[in-house]
């Protein structure tokens, strides 16, 4: 082996799980790398590439050198007066020490240090490198030991008698470093050069020349790409290429192109047909059957509408161009397409009223009762929105109590993930109002991170009463987050609330929301009100989204610790606190309003409220007076929402707010006086804070 070369490591497999390809893969590669670096042989600019395909895992690493470094060490042994007897020879306790470390040394030859306490003896010397043998073997065992395997396989070895557990049967293991195989063994397996290819298109083992020949060898030679990423954007690219030749656009959700890149290891993309009568089902239905279940990927017009063409991804270059093929998946997806077309026909036979009384039997939560139950509270909470908003009511208690009805329909049950879409096309086949058919696809809305908001004032009622009802039922049940688990999604739904009364500016107090939610579990014996608790879980969520959208931890703090009861307000309060911290006075009565804050915590007894009559001090008096004069102006504003206004109305207080502090003695031992000069320092914080708590914008 040269000194330093390039590393290659191969496990060749039977056909590895689709959806774990990609990760394990990677986990792999970063296993082998780090095992190899914690040990010495990676130099700084070593770099490492991970490889996986269907029958394969490997990593190709640069710069590893081909013995580990020798390593200095310094060991602390035991003190001298435990380590020495009396005549300077060893005693057992430092023998043991020896023993324990592996060391085969005299003790004459120890060295010895003063640790500040006593003085110690030192096992001091060079730790020889080993070489990349021995190195790898640890490294590749860690590596497949930490692998992130969705379920272990176990198999025998060709002896009959040896059991080997892995993800997959293991049948060969490639370790060159350069073009030298390193003797390292794994899985039963002994360490070689020789793989295999593509299952149909080779036959022979195929032999790597060298490290560095090993993808475009196995590219040229066994008909494989075993990069992952750049078997991915070979598909990419064959999809668009096909789909452009036929004047279509195709439709790649990134999940099923990486399914796909995980199936096969020399992608060929051929585009097959159905017959244009299934269009009439809705093309949702369509997409989902072909990329679910065959793994095809539909095609569209400029329009976006579904044609009845599809590309598929075979692992095959056909001797007759792939007709064979194409015409045995034409025949695959019309049955799977006259399945969803039966369900569609099927379910279109009966209204989603008439489903409703089938809600009964469908368990939402053991502790809640039924999904029927969970309908009509979500019904009774949804009404009450729409009445604070001004929406029609009739057409929202409609939606609401619409809205699960399609999850005991063919179609969802089949499709779980078009559950509220197939809603939407039942209710239009009823004849449902427009609003009312919407908002039954609309109230799940948003599904996800920046998934779209409900578009609709029917829909978002719904969503709203949805989202409440499940964060305040489960939050009642005892069922909330902890930590990194969240089995009923409860951070998305409180996120979701949150986007929906900011982004669509819905003029409702958080409080009252929480307040309809909680009366609709009235009765219910296993429900116990944590609405405190919850409050506090929608104010961290919303923490978390207002630092997402730019600003600062302290500007966030300052609006949302006072609990605002608007949150669709909350924009134009931090506008204010950043528009007023541009103000020469801002820093001041920050600071000022902390100081007063602080007083406030430490004092008791302030009067309900200030007695001009006991304002004595020059400085005091002229504070009131100017309070009196911009607290009417600030409130004005306040209520007229010019949060901005509100606070630089208070800007005239810094100079008598300052005077006051230089010239007044709050906690005189006059206690009418005390109380009352608190009682003008309580007046005047409320007032301050109003908007926000400014004291959290005070430096330091």
């Amino acid at each position: 082996m040269s000194p330093n070369a390039s590393l290659l490591v191969e496990l060749n497999t039977e056909e590895l799980p689709p959806k774990a390809l990609k990760s394990l893969a990677a986990a792999f590669a970063a296993g082998i790398e780090k095992g190899l670096r914690t040990r010495g042989f990676l130099a700084e600019g070593s770099r490492a590439e991970a490889f996986g395909a269907p029958r394969r895992l490997a990593v190709h690493l640069t710069d590893v050198a081909a013995r580990s470094p020798d390593a200095p060490f310094r060991q602390k042994l035991v003190p001298v007066a435990i380590g020495l007897d009396a005549s300077g020879n060893a005693t057992p306790a430092l023998l043991k020490k020896l023993s324990s470390l592996g060391a085969n040394v005299d003790h004459r030859q120890l060295a010895r240090e003063h640790d500040g306490k006593q003085e110690v003896l030192l096992y001091v010397g060079v730790k020889p490198g080993v070489g990349l043998a021995e190195g790898l073997q640890q490294a590749l065992l860690e590596a497949i030991e930490a692998l992130p395997i969705p379920k272990v396989m176990s198999y025998q070895l060709a002896d009959g008698s040896t059991t080997v557990q892995f993800v997959r049967p293991a049948h060969r293991l490639i370790a060159l470093h350069g073009a030298t195989v390193v003797p390292v063994s794994a899985l039963g397996l002994t360490a070689g050069r020789e793989t295999f290819g593509h299952r149909f298109h080779t036959s022979a083992p195929i032999s790597i020349a060298a490290a560095d020949e090993y993808a475009a060898q196995m590219e040229r030679e066994g008909k494989v790409i075993a990069s992952f990423e750049a078997r991915r954007a070979r598909i990419a690219e064959l999809l668009a290429l096909a789909a452009q030749r036929l004047l279509a656009h195709p439709v790649v959700p990134e999940a099923l192109l990486d399914e796909v890149t995980a199936l096969v290891e020399w992608p060929v993309v051929y585009a097959s047909e159905f017959e244009a009568e299934f269009l009439a089902v809705p093309q949702e239905c369509l997409i989902l059957t072909m990329q679910q279940n065959q793994k095809y990927f539909a095609l569209q017009d400029a329009a976006g509408k579904l044609l009845n063409r599809f590309l598929l991804v075979s692992h095959l270059e056909a001797s007759d161009g792939g007709a064979a093929i194409v015409a045995g998946n034409a025949r695959v997806v019309r049955a799977r397409l006259a399945d969803a077309k039966f369900f569609y026909d099927q379910d279109r036979k009966r209204t989603l009223e008439s489903r409703l009384p089938l809600l009964a039997s469908v368990i939402y939560h053991a502790k809640l009762g039924s999904q029927l139950e969970r309908v009509e509270r979500i019904t009774g909470i949804a009404v009450e929105i729409a009445k604070a908003l001004g929406v029609d009511r009739t057409h929202v208690e409609r939606a609401a109590r619409l809205a699960k009805a399609d999850l005991r329909t063919e179609m969802v049950g089949e499709f779980p993930e078009l559950q509220g879409l197939m809603g939407r096309y039942y209710a239009q086949h009823d004849g449902e109002s427009a609003d009312v058919a919407d908002a039954v696809e609309e109230h799940y809305r948003p599904r996800f991170a920046d998934d779209a908001l409900p578009a609709t004032p029917v829909g978002t009622c719904v969503a709203l009463a949805d989202k409440l009802e499940t964060l305040v039922g489960l939050f009642g049940i005892g069922e909330k987050p902890t930590g990194d688990k969240d089995p009923f999604a409860l951070r998305r739904h409180a996120i979701g609330v949150l986007r929906m009364l900011s982004e669509k500016r819905l003029p409702l107090a958080l409080g009252a929301l929480l307040a309809a939610a909680e009366q609709a579990f009235n009765g219910m014996k296993t429900f116990k009100p944590a609405t405190a608790e919850l409050a506090t879980f929608l104010y961290d969520r919303l923490r978390g989204l207002l630092r997402e959208q730019g600003y600062s931890a302290n500007e966030v703090e300052a609006v949302v610790v006072q609990a605002p009861q608007r949150i669709d307000d909350i924009a134009e309060r931090l506008a204010a606190v950043r528009a007023f911290m541009q103000l020469p006075e801002a820093e001041s009565l920050a600071a000022a309003n902390k100081r007063i804050g602080n007083i406030l915590k430490k004092s008791q007894g302030a009067a309900a409220r200030v007695d001009a009559a006991l304002l004595f001090e020059p400085a005091e008096k002229a504070l009131a007076e100017a309070f009196a004069k911009c607290s009417p102006r600030a409130q004005e504003l306040f209520a007229a929402g010019d949060y901005a206004g509100s606070l630089t109305a208070l800007a005239p207080l810094k100079l008598p707010v300052d005077q006051f502090f230089d010239d007044v003695m709050v906690n005189v031992d006059d206690a009418p006086l005390r109380a009352n000069r608190l009682a003008l320092l309580a007046q005047l914080r409320a007032e301050m804070n109003r908007v926000a708590d400014l004291s959290l914008l005070a430096a330091g």
